[in-house]
């Protein structure tokens, strides 16, 4: 991965990191950044508002809104879709697409099978709920199968939920939580925005 310099802006570094899949690089990065206090205008960057400040604000002179670095989505980690039948999606999703699960694995704690589908540098989810007695078990039978939510993957989860929890959204999870593959995740209330339920992962090291 090139090396960042004055001349290079995050959004270019992170195409360039995306580009090559090395989403632990560019995770790895932005955390970095977010401890830094004095040197964020050399790369293009407001540096970032204190930790205790959490609602965003203009950059002087420009009118632009800034944010603390480590709440922002650094990529689309996945969509998720809710299906009846796992294994009959996943066969659709090969015959058509020529696509496969990297992992799948069940999580009892959200009554889930799922299966994580690479798409490009992201991923599909597809998710089966163990029982009609869960939340996406209920999920499916008032509103059929289709998109269930949409996860950004974000640098510090505990600093996105605290931010977000400061602008007024209203939270289904105020604390992450462990989700599947071990990585940190919350739940955002469709509420918040545009009727979408919105999930923060914050990826295992």
């Amino acid at each position: 991965v090139p090396p960042l310099t004055a001349t290079r802006t995050v959004p270019e570094y992170t195409s360039l990191v995306m580009a090559q899949d090395n989403y632990y690089e560019i995770r790895t990065f932005v955390k970095e950044m977010c401890r830094d206090s004095y040197s964020m205008s050399g790369f293009g960057l407001p540096r970032p508002v204190p930790r205790r400040t959490r609602r965003s604000e203009a950059v002087p002179g420009t009118g632009i809104e800034r944010y603390p670095v480590g709440v922002l989505p650094y990529n689309i980690d996945h969509v998720a879709i809710a299906v009846r039948d796992l294994d009959a999606a996943l066969a659709d999703l090969k015959a058509q697409y020529g696509a496969e699960p990297l992992s799948r694995e069940t999580i009892e704690s959200q009554g889930v099978e799922e299966a994580m589908v690479p798409v490009g540098g992201s991923s599909i989810q597809v998710i089966q709920p163990l029982s009609p007695d869960t939340p996406v078990g209920r999920f499916v039978e008032k509103r059929g199968e289709g998109l269930h939510h949409i996860a950004f993957a974000v640098p510090d989860i505990t600093a996105a939920l605290a931010h977000l929890e400061a602008t007024g959204a209203r939270l289904i999870d105020t604390e992450p939580r462990t989700g599947g593959g071990g990585h940190r995740i919350a739940f955002v209330h469709p509420s918040a925005f545009g009727g979408t339920l919105i999930e923060l992962v914050e990826r295992a090291p």
